[in-house]
């Protein structure tokens, strides 16, 4: 691909943000913290679950973190998974409509969740979680409508 190509194309990564996945095990982090205090005030053997949560802990935050998105003018790839990997792909033609929610502490952290609609038959939405609050929806409507209007796609309702 020539240079004068690459500028017209740039690819935008994204990934969930370290504080969206930590919000995330904390649930499991405290459930740990209680097992630890049984262990210590009332029974040593339950620092065994307590260990086990912490590690299942640790494995979900890692896993939401390597979570990768990457957005090109073509296609959004969604790559998962840690030992086993994962990708998805969605053209941009097929992207129909999108939707940002933000939950009460997502919007403390400036975080939010987008789901685009599609009408890809494999995925019929596709979420990108825990992503910081930014313009990327006007990025991604501006590479449809390209995209749209390069492979000549006409919405007919």
């Amino acid at each position: 691909m020539e240079i004068e190509e690459m500028k017209e194309r740039p690819e935008l990564v994204l990934r969930p943000a370290a504080l969206y996945a930590f919000l995330q095990v904390l649930p499991l982090l405290l459930l740990a913290l209680l097992f630890l205090g049984i262990a210590w005030w009332l029974f040593p053997l339950f620092i065994w679950p307590s260990l086990t949560i912490i590690i299942i802990a640790g494995y979900r935050f890692m896993f939401i973190r390597s979570i990768l998105y990457l957005i090109t003018a073509e296609v959004i790839r969604i790559r998962t998974g840690i030992f086993s990997k994962r990708l998805d792909n969605l053209e941009m033609f097929r992207i129909k409509d999108y939707t940002v929610t933000q939950p009460l502490i997502l919007q403390v952290f400036r975080l939010m969740n987008l789901t685009l609609k599609t009408t890809d038959p494999e995925n019929k939405s596709m979420t990108l979680t825990g992503i910081p609050v930014s313009d990327i929806i006007d990025t991604i409507r501006s590479h449809v409508q390209d995209a749209r209007q390069h492979n000549r796609i006409f919405e007919v309702n």
